[in-house]
């Protein structure tokens, strides 16, 4: 338990530090286990790209040609 009492002890006296910790935690463990789970599941589909030519049409500020 002397661990635990540290750990504690850290918190206490460096909220901000212990906080920061935690968070990069939860960074670390999501990428490293969620996106095993999901890539099977195929929620990454691709899709089809549309043509340059219709993007460019779209722009605003694109002069007409006439």
């Amino acid at each position: 338990m002397a661990t635990m009492d540290k750990l504690k002890k850290f918190v206490a006296q460096e909220p901000v530090v212990a906080a920061s910790c935690l968070l990069a935690g939860v960074g670390l463990f999501l990428p490293a286990v969620v996106r095993p789970i999901l890539d099977p599941k195929e929620t990454s589909r691709q899709f089809p790209q549309p043509a340059l030519g219709h993007v460019v049409r779209g722009m605003p500020g694109k002069k007409k040609q006439e």
